[in-house]
């Protein structure tokens, strides 16, 4: 089996405003839709993002452990560019961090179960043996 897709959950609501801040301020671009799901992918990435429309009226308290991740040279800046982005469009965003090289962004109303996290690249050089 080859990885393919990671798939998570959006407030019907928000929907179309993250999937347009995906695309406007990362490059994201569609790759298929059905009414209750979204395939995106980001050119030179090899594994794409699905997005599910969900109205979980309770969200995953530990959220903050699951994230779509990027990799930034400037991690806090890229995503409070991102949080400006949707407050512009209404949608409550905030920045935090889990260290000095690691930040996540919010949209409560609209992640259901997942944050957007921005690394510096060094946290992925993993040194990986048999890495193509």
């Amino acid at each position: 089996m080859k990885l393919n897709h990671v798939a998570n959950r959006l407030h019907p609501r928000h929907f179309e405003t993250v999937v347009e801040m995906l695309k406007v301020k990362l490059g994201f671009i569609e790759l298929r839709r059905t009414d209750r799901s979204i395939w995106l992918r980001q050119p030179g990435a090899n594994v794409d993002l699905q997005f599910s429309r969900s109205e979980t009226p309770g969200r995953d308290a530990d959220k903050l452990r699951s994230q779509v991740s990027f990799l930034s040279e400037t991690p806090r800046a890229a995503l409070a560019d991102l949080a400006a982005w949707a407050q512009e469009r209404g949608l409550a965003a905030s920045v935090g961090s889990y260290s000095e090289r690691e930040f996540y962004l919010d949209a409560p109303e609209a992640f259901v179960d997942f944050v957007i996290e921005a690394m510096t690249p060094d946290l992925a050089d993993y040194n990986a043996e048999g890495q193509q």
